[in-house]
């Protein structure tokens, strides 16, 4: 965390639940300043509220759509974390278009002006779903990854790192699935499952912001990490959020949606060829190195790395220690 010390950080999509992490962990640093760019403008108007007191945060209103709006956030940015996407996968399905725009143009914004300004270091957070992908938003994430991964090749490049970081579910970050079956609770309804088999992979905000950090700190540019985490079963998310709640723990099973995997996949069989490991960090280069052994011998997936119910407790358990007074808000599932 000294590495920001007088460093003007970008963080876009910084009203969403990484975004409100990070500036919360940054402001225990020297930072200089830390710009806050988002479309939401009651998210903007509430964080404002939060961190009133601190004269290092500048919230940015715009779109990261639109090309002038980023280039005018970016301007003296010494490190950008790119956090700003279209995440709901049923939603991304029936408006591929908006996933398009946001997911790559807007990613390839964020690239462009990095690039005119110079920017130290760029860090873009993807997502499980980008591996062998079987909706838009994994589609959109995939694609999204190429590119920052090859602005590393720009003949514009004059020294910027270009680096990815993808993970799972988020504990207790908006749209993740503990804050969707809390608000069933909190509704009196029962839980709704797709698939009481499916599993998914789960870090803490905490673990996936410090996985951000590592990246900007460590990473030489072309790389793609991977933080080593727990999977768990639906079921068992389930299950655990109604017994911390003292529920009863009830429940129906709906049926899969349309682009939803029954389980994911943090590195492929493909790519753990050229995946070698740091620390509690899985880095995936973007060519083959003959210098180190590889780390895994196949691919990562959430079916082979299964935590116990009491684990799985355990670990929600210490994402609400994490996570106390972000007023983190209950929500939609994002599949």
């Amino acid at each position: 965390m000294n590495n920001f010390e007088d460093k003007i950080i970008l963080v876009t999509g910084g009203t969403g639940s990484f975004g409100r992490y990070v500036v919360k962990r940054l402001l225990d640093t020297k930072v200089r300043e830390i710009r806050v760019f988002s479309r939401d403008e009651k998210k903007q108007f509430d964080m404002r509220n939060k961190f009133s007191s601190d004269e290092r945060i500048t919230f940015m209103l715009g779109d990261i759509r639109d090309l002038n709006a980023v280039r005018k956030a970016m301007s003296g940015v010494n490190a950008v974390f790119h956090a700003a996407a279209l995440k709901q996968v049923p939603h991304c399905e029936k408006f591929p278009e908006e996933a398009v725009m946001t997911n790559i143009i807007g990613a390839n914004n964020v690239i462009t002006s990095a690039l005119d300004e110079r920017v130290e270091s760029v860090v873009c957070i993807s997502t499980d779903k980008a591996v062998k992908p079987v909706n838009v938003m994994g589609l959109t994430k995939a694609l999204q990854e190429k590119i920052v991964v090859n602005a590393n090749q720009d003949p514009r490049n004059r020294g910027t790192r270009f680096v990815c970081v993808r993970y799972g579910n988020v504990l207790n970050s908006r749209g993740s699935v503990v804050p969707f079956f809390r608000s069933c609770l909190h509704r009196g309804r029962k839980l709704t499952i797709t698939n009481p088999e499916m599993t998914r992979f789960m870090l803490t905000l905490k673990q996936a912001v410090e996985l951000v950090i590592w990246a900007h700190d460590y990473a030489i540019g072309g790389e793609t990490l991977v933080r080593r985490c727990p999977s768990a079963r639906i079921i068992d998310i389930a299950r655990a959020v109604c017994d911390i709640a003292e529920k009863p723990f009830e429940y129906t099973v709906i049926g899969t949606y349309p682009g939803e995997k029954v389980h994911e996949i943090l590195i492929s069989d493909e790519e753990q060829a050229r995946c070698i490991e740091r620390d509690n960090y899985f880095v995936i280069q973007p060519w083959k190195q003959q210098t180190y052994p590889t780390a895994l011998a196949r691919e990562y997936n959430s079916i082979d790395n299964l935590i116990s119910f009491e684990e799985t407790r355990s670990l929600i358990q210490q994402s609400d220690l994490e996570s106390e007074g972000m007023e983190f808000e209950e929500g939609y599932f994002t599949r």
